[in-house]
């Protein structure tokens, strides 16, 4: 294997010293027994997250709009003397913020355990061979290895190599810094350009900034499902502040005390509030990711999951995604003075074990495999990386006592710069387009001894299989909606052949996407391509806003420093594995293994949560609906309250218990892309809100005469509050499911809160509660019953036809 040597006497002074203080070697690094010695000594290279005292986060619960109306209503139980009241008020109060507060912990646990598997990993050498460890393992005196796309894991000093630095999140200083050996490089800046080696000076909180760099995003950005749940909390509250405002105009004309009205007013502006949807929506979103999590994706931005049930273009790497990611040299092709050996040798020479890069491995293990090395002891005396400007890889060789310059990269590059003529070159393009046609990609290798002239020495072939599963995802991603779109920087023929292998089509060049024809609207970017050849890492950008500009939800995949810009402007951007920590930092979604079934995992569980919300927003409206309308036509046309405060506050806690349990449904992801077009899906649930209140105002009609509850308010009180929740539970039941409601079997988690809610509603109907005075069980067993024949009934028949004719939104 190639040696990468430098004497250490030829160091810099300041290098030279600190590697004799640490202990430490560029050759073999730190042994793992003294590295745990180091760390068990100075602990591990993070910062302990600073947390708010979980006193103060409880107390938080009781701080909000839906917690200050209980307590207002605790406050006029009070000043009425209804200590039962004030008691039940109280208890409920602190019940709903222990629950909130308990359901919070395990959201923060759920995330906790993300951060720990997105934490940044970092090339090491250790015990004499590079290793991929945690960045929290490193310890001083460590040999590192960073190149472009990566933060920089603790304060380092450059012992080899030339970096641009990004300081602009320590310093704030946007622009780059330039770096060389023997300076210093501090913990949290990224890597722009270039690759080097450093020694560890410090970690942790005795780094120069007191801080090493976390890779989940710290941005919130405003999510869809906020947007539209607030826009329609708005049209409650204005409909439930009409009726409120009726409320007490006729309260004020039929000369009742506003001490006894206000208290139901408030009851009913609460429940227009989404007092369960925050908690809803946390737990799921935090099973989800935990659930994704075990399935390979981690999640960086809480928009990546909603993002991705909305998402219909999903723009893909070739290599490492669609591919083996697994390069092996299939043909070398020598020009003449030269042989098959020399092509691979000196590709062997212009790559770098270090860097793990799949092109130099496989050039390396090339040249390991053939015996190419005995005989040749190399030290590599500099490295140039391939980038997008230079299209090639160079390095400075001492060997055998001589200096060589050895250079690999892209065909017209490397024999251009090896003095050809273009009839000379476009006929080695030519004979590589034979080959490329198969789906090799073709590489030029040259050399140059001293300061001579670079030599083109011949021409190499390699080959990165498709994937076995590929072909097979692709499909499954186009039966859920999805336009797969190939991205790769391979040229045309290469990127056309491993296209037919994956079943996908027409393939163009990025260079169109740049033409007068394809600016225009509907052009050649969106329609009839499966993929782009020829693409640069900033061209991720340009087609991703093409794609968006056609009026699509992107997806993109990238793992390099340059992929970031698209990863960002992708609503969802997505790092794939081995990517780096620049791209990390910019996806929404990490993954974990390679290919595409964590993507489709991704989607599937998206619109799962997407489908628990529609639940949500279902519920919201109807039932809101039905208890407003209910509370204000009884008051109406009895002049009496038909229900108590306490009866409603108690009411909105018992459903909201149960709609908490809806993160944990058992849904159907749809087979199309989401929209967040839900006009037509509440006007079912007002429909379904309307239909529920007149049969509920029959209900209380027909118990008016015959279970006398004219001459008995406190019976009166509770046969309300079993009607109401009694509906509100079999809704439940019926809008989880856009078709019929026996589809399919609700989660055990939200089944076991649906009857235990239940059997409190019977009990508190047996027994009483308050001023909910006891009701004989064949009354509450008639409501039950009602309530469940027709909302399961009528009620659901009605919901599949409308869903059916007005357009669904769900499954």
């Amino acid at each position: 294997m190639m040696q990468q040597e430098n004497a250490q006497q030829a160091l810099p002074r300041a290098v030279a010293e600190t590697l004799q203080v640490s202990g430490s070697n560029c050759e073999t690094g730190l042994s793992s027994a003294e590295a745990q010695i180091r760390l068990k000594r100075d602990g591990p290279n993070e910062v302990p997250e600073r947390k708010p005292h979980h006193v103060l986060r409880f107390l938080a619960k009781f701080w909000g709009l839906s917690a200050w109306m209980v307590e207002l209503i605790a406050l006029l139980s009070l000043v009425l003397h209804k200590t039962t009241d004030l008691v039940v008020a109280l208890l409920l109060l602190v019940v709903n913020a222990v629950l909130s507060f308990l359901q919070e912990q395990r959201a923060s646990a759920a995330v906790a355990a993300l951060r720990q598997q997105l934490n940044i990993t970092v090339r090491t050498m250790r015990d004499g061979s590079w290793k991929t460890i945690s960045a929290k393992a490193l310890v001083r005196g460590d040999i590192v290895r960073v190149r472009a796309g990566d933060f920089v894991p603790a304060d380092m000093l450059l012992v080899q190599g030339n970096l641009r630095l990004d300081q602009a999140a320590l310093t704030g200083e946007s622009r780059e810094v330039e770096r060389t050996t023997g300076d210093t490089l501090y913990g949290g800046a990224t890597v722009r350009y270039g690759e080097g080696t450093g020694i560890v000076t410090a970690t942790g909180v005795k780094t120069y900034f007191g801080r090493t760099t976390e890779l989940v995003a710290s941005a919130h950005p405003k999510l869809h499902v906020e947007e539209v749940v607030s826009r329609v909390v708005r049209w409650l509250f204005l409909i439930v502040g009409t009726l409120v405002l009726v409320t007490l105009v006729v309260s004020y004309l039929n000369a009742l005390p506003l001490l006894d009205t206000l208290p139901i007013a408030l009851v009913l502006l609460m429940s227009a509030v989404p007092v369960a949807l925050p908690v809803m929506f946390t737990v799921s979103m935090a099973l989800g990711s935990m659930e994704l999590s075990r399935q390979g994706v981690l999640i960086t931005r809480l928009s990546g999951i909603e993002d991705a049930a909305t998402m219909d273009v999903l723009c893909t790497d070739k290599t490492g995604t669609l591919t083996m990611n697994q390069l092996s040299l299939k043909l070398v092709q020598p020009r003449p003075g030269f042989s098959d050996a020399d092509v691979v040798r000196f590709a062997a020479l212009a790559s770098n074990l270090a860097n793990a890069d799949p092109i130099d491995l496989a050039f390396l293990r090339a040249a390991g495999t053939s015996g190419q090395e005995e005989g040749h002891k190399a030290t590599i005396l500099s490295f140039q990386p391939f980038s997008a400007a230079t299209r090639r890889t160079e390095a400075i060789v001492s060997v055998d006592g001589g200096t060589l310059r050895c250079v690999k990269g892209a065909l017209r590059t490397v024999a251009e710069a090896a003095g050809l003529s273009q009839d000379a070159i476009m006929q080695l393009e030519d004979q590589a387009s034979i080959e490329a046609r198969k789906g090799e990609r073709v590489l030029a290798v040259a050399r140059a001894f001293e300061a001579g002239p670079l030599e083109l020495i011949g021409l190499a072939y390699l080959y990165d299989a498709p994937r076995p599963d590929s072909a097979r995802l692709i499909a499954e991603l186009r039966r859920l909606g999805l336009e797969v779109k190939m991205l790769t920087g391979d040229a045309l023929p290469v990127a056309q052949a491993i296209a037919a292998a994956l079943g996908l089509g027409t393939i163009a060049r990025v260079p169109d996407l740049q033409s007068e024809q394809s600016m225009a609207k509907g052009g050649s970017p969106v329609q009839g391509v499966d993929g782009y050849a020829e693409v640069f890492p900033e061209d991720k950008f340009l087609v991703v806003k093409r794609l968006q500009e056609a009026g699509h939800v992107v997806g993109m995949t990238g793992d390099g420093v340059n992929d970031a810009p698209a990863l960002r402007q992708a609503e969802v951007g997505i790092a794939v594995s081995g990517a780096s920590d620049v791209a990390k930092g910019a996806a929404s979604a990490v993954l974990t293994h390679e290919g595409l079934v964590d993507i489709v995992d991704m989607v599937k569980s998206g619109r799962a949560i997407y489908q628990r919300v529609l639940t949500w927003i279902i519920n919201k409206v109807s039932r809101t609906i039905l208890k407003a309308g209910f509370v204000v036509v009884a008051f109406l046309a009895t002049g009496r309250f038909a229900i108590s405060a306490l009866g409603m506050v108690l009411l909105v806690f018992m459903t909201d218990f149960v709609k908490i349990a809806l993160a944990t449904d058992r849904v159907h992801p749809s087979k199309r892309p989401e929209t967040w077009n839900i006009g037509p899906l509440v006007r079912v649930a007002i429909a379904l809100g309307f239909l529920m209140l007149v049969e509920s105002l029959a209900l209380l009609a027909f118990g008016w005469h015959r279970f006398g509850l004219a001459d008995a308010g406190g019976k009166l009180q509770t046969f309300t509050f079993q009607t109401l929740l009694f509906f509100a539970l079999f809704s439940i039941v019926s809008v989880r499911e856009r078709r019929a409601f026996w589809s399919s079997r609700p989660s055990r988690t939200l089944a076991i809160a649906i009857v235990a809610d239940a059997a409190l509603g019977l009990f508190i109907g047996i027994h009483g509660l308050a001023e909910l005075r006891p009701l004989p069980l064949a009354i509450s067993l008639v409501t039950f019953t009602y309530a469940g024949l027709l909302v399961l009934g009528p009620n659901d028949l009605l919901k599949t036809l409308l869903t059916r004719k007005w357009g669904s939104v769900g499954s």
